[in-house]
């Protein structure tokens, strides 16, 4: 199970306040830490981590937008044709279990996808789901649930009650089910919404686990306020502090680009550059560093190698910024207004997130869990290490 956005503090929140009861007793007698995921902390790149067990080096999904070296166009990341890997998803289909994935945003569906022999569908577009397509038939008779709107906290329920649903016909005996950060965007850990969220999510654990599941559950990334102590938006236009300097000489890329602009308008804690030829690539990378509020700026080289990210996907300079700012391209390429309170991720302030598996792990994986554990272990670790 992934849960989109979920850092840490919305469980201690939800659990200090008596909402999570499931997962609390799954924390006393499973396993409960915290895992590192793959930068940038951003949904395909991590989903495409968890369900393949490899970093984004080995299976090239770099965000969820880019400039394709091929093309030199600018588009979106969703696509299985650009995985590098083959994922567990479809190997344990090959050898003989009986697997869903299930996610809210259809985005992920296609990659989830990827050579699996077997159900995939997303709670955005079920009612396209056909037999013959996704393996499946009429998804909201078959939950028991209307299709949910994509900004709703029944976008990512939907998801875990479909997980329920499938277990309980016996349709798939191995699942990876994956939500949306919608309400993590919008709500704090200890707003009421965040709180009632998690206490429906508990629901279903409960549901899952007493239905004979071994159950392995971490997140994509974590959230964190962007914002001014005013409550404005703390973004760091890249374009307009650099084109000064520098004018048309380069390209900002912002990875976290996806439809759902309602979640976070395209901002998010990291972007990566090309440079034109010519460009003095130390020159900007040192201006770039100079800026307020941004944290690292790495060259492709140092990204490959600290960040584990493809080489030919990135440009030629990825940058985080701080747990409280976000970056941007200029005003005129965002739709501020959609936004409201700014709540994102995408940088090494979102990196860490929670890590738990429902048995008690034996002393090998204990033995690991004490060590630099990635999100994408989970796999290995739900299956292998009770």
């Amino acid at each position: 199970m992934c849960l989109d956005g979920s850092a840490s503090e919305y469980f201690d929140a939800a659990i200090a306040r008596g909402r999570m009861p499931h997962l609390m007793e799954l924390s006393a007698h499973g396993y409960r830490g915290l895992a590192r995921s793959a930068l940038p902390s951003f949904t395909n790149t991590n989903n495409a981590s968890i369900v393949t067990g490899l970093p984004p080096s080995g299976h090239g999904i770099s965000g969820n937008f880019f400039i394709d070296p091929d093309s030199g166009k600018e588009v979106m990341m969703n696509s299985a044709r650009y995985l590098r890997a083959d994922t567990i998803l479809a190997g344990a289909a090959n050898s003989g279990r009986r697997v869903a994935a299930v996610t809210a945003k259809d985005k992920l569906r296609q990659m989830l996808a990827h050579k699996l022999d077997g159900i995939a569908f997303s709670a955005e577009n079920a009612g396209d789901a056909r037999r013959a397509t996704h393996g499946i038939d009429d998804v909201p008779g078959f939950v028991g649930a209307p299709i949910p709107d994509i900004y709703s906290a029944e976008a990512s329920l939907f998801v875990l009650r479909a997980g329920v649903a499938l277990l309980k016909r016996g349709e798939a005996d191995f699942l990876y089910l994956s939500t949306t950060d919608y309400i993590q965007h919008k709500h704090r850990p200890e707003d009421t919404v965040a709180l009632d969220f998690y206490a429906a999510i508990d629901e279903q654990i409960g549901e899952i686990i007493s239905l004979g599941a071994r159950l392995g559950i971490t997140a994509d990334h974590g959230m964190n306020d962007k914002q001014l102590s005013d409550g404005s938006p703390n973004v760091i236009y890249l374009e307009s502090e650099l084109e000064p300097e520098f004018g048309r000489s380069f390209r900002v890329i912002l990875p976290i680009t996806d439809p759902y602009v309602k979640h976070h308008g395209s901002f998010g804690s990291c972007a990566t550059i090309h440079l034109a030829d010519g460009v003095d690539t130390v020159a900007f990378r040192t201006r770039v560093t100079a800026l307020r509020g941004i944290t690292e700026v790495h060259d492709r080289d140092s990204a490959a190698r600290l960040l584990e990210l493809p080489a030919d996907r990135i440009g030629d300079l990825v940058v985080l910024s701080g747990r409280d700012s976000v970056v941007g391209c200029s005003p005129r390429h965002h739709e501020i207004s959609s936004v409201g309170n700014l709540r994102s991720h995408g940088g090494r302030y979102e990196e860490m997130v929670p890590f738990l598996v429902s048995e008690s792990l034996n002393n090998d994986y204990f033995g690991r869990a004490g060590g630099d554990v990635r999100n994408f272990d989970i796999f290995d670790f739900t299956i292998n290490g009770g």
